[in-house]
């Protein structure tokens, strides 16, 4: 026998398992009405545009005075960390006595196109600064940045380093041309005149489909040829839409501000070199002397450690620390390890400086 020869019984009954699984999948998918998500409450406290600020206050004794605001990336919805109660970040920080606000970036539509990071960082971000002190009655709040959100958390505190007591970026790009950063490797390539002059504003579903294009065969064959595996039972099936439908709620990024964004920080790598501009002001990361945790995931193909870990050798904080996640990109947020040692490290880290 050769490496081409089949065994034809363990091929048909192959086949037959898959059938037989592909038919449970559509019964289950015909018994599932809705797909929740977001399901933790929240009261809006503030609004501005398309932007909300989001509050949750902890359920148990509160441990911390300084609130934490939650600064998520543009390119997605914020609610992978409130993905269902049993996958939850933002619910095991609230069960873990922090108070969190949350900002909701909402759907850029036509009307944003000319929005850029000047507006988004020492406007929106400022002013959500500004009512998380003002709603918590204290002069700083903590920040915690997710991936883009976290960049713009780099930004904003190195520009306002008065109002930030202490600084969670999580997988957050810094340096953004590591030879390993596959996203570089192809932002390097766009065209962001013309790509904006064209759309006007870009696609979300656009990026999605250059996400997915960095890794074809796992986040393509494979994840759609083990779906009937993912749908078989109801709640497998929710667990898995619940992601799915994370994935494909991309909101379309303003114009101008993905023109900004690509050009300074993927293509000119400007951040590490301190010549990035936010509207007229230049940003520095020494001016960062906040204690920092630097949060990544070992296995993140989107942000590897390299582009995170690099931060150290640019910010003045003489109280910084590390931790890595046995985890991808999303991992950090939704696994049994971000319930189990992320969450728990994040409160008992602000609680120690607070």
């Amino acid at each position: 026998m050769n490496g081409f020869d089949l065994d034809l019984a363990t091929v048909s009954h192959e086949l037959f398992e898959f059938n037989r699984k592909l038919l449970k999948s559509y019964t289950t998918l015909n018994q599932l009405k809705e797909v929740d998500v977001d399901s933790t409450p929240y009261d809006v406290i503030y609004q501005e545009d398309k932007l909300k600020l989001r509050y949750y206050k902890t359920p148990s004794e509160k441990r911390c005075k300084t609130p934490l605001l939650i600064c998520y990336a543009l390119v997605n919805r914020p609610y992978m960390i409130d993905l269902e109660a049993k996958r939850s970040m933002l619910q095991r920080l609230l069960a873990l006595g922090l108070d969190i606000y949350l900002i909701d970036w909402g759907y850029p539509d036509a009307a944003d196109r000319y929005l850029d990071l000047d507006d988004y960082i020492n406007e929106y971000l400022n002013n959500c600064v500004n009512t998380v002190c003002q709603h918590a009655e204290t002069d700083q709040t903590n920040l915690l940045g997710i991936c883009q959100g976290g960049t713009f958390s780099l930004c904003y505190t190195a520009l306002n380093p008065h109002k930030i007591k202490n600084l969670i970026p999580m997988v957050t790009p810094v340096d953004f041309q590591t030879k390993d950063n596959l996203l570089y490797h192809l932002a390097k390539y766009v065209d962001a005149d013309l790509a904006v002059e064209t759309y006007g504003n870009i696609p979300g579903s656009m990026l999605n489909d250059s996400y997915n294009s960095l890794m074809p065969m796992r986040l393509g064959v494979q994840k759609n040829l083990g779906m009937p595996n993912q749908l078989e039972d109801k709640e497998r099936a929710l667990s898995f839409l619940r992601m799915e439908k994370w994935i494909y709620d991309s909101p379309d990024q303003a114009g101008e501000a993905f023109r900004e964004f690509i050009t300074q920080f993927f293509q000119q790598n400007k951040l590490i070199k301190g010549e990035a501009m936010i509207g007229d002001k230049q940003v520095n990361l020494v001016n960062i002397t906040q204690p920092i945790l630097n949060i990544f995931g070992r296995f993140d193909h989107l942000v590897p450690p390299n582009a995170s870990k690099a931060l150290k050798k640019y910010v003045a904080s003489s109280d910084y620390q590390v931790m890595e996640v046995k985890a991808g990109h999303i991992g950090v947020f939704v696994s049994g390890k971000s319930q189990t040692h992320v969450a728990p490290a994040i409160v008992d880290w602000l609680v120690e400086r607070d």
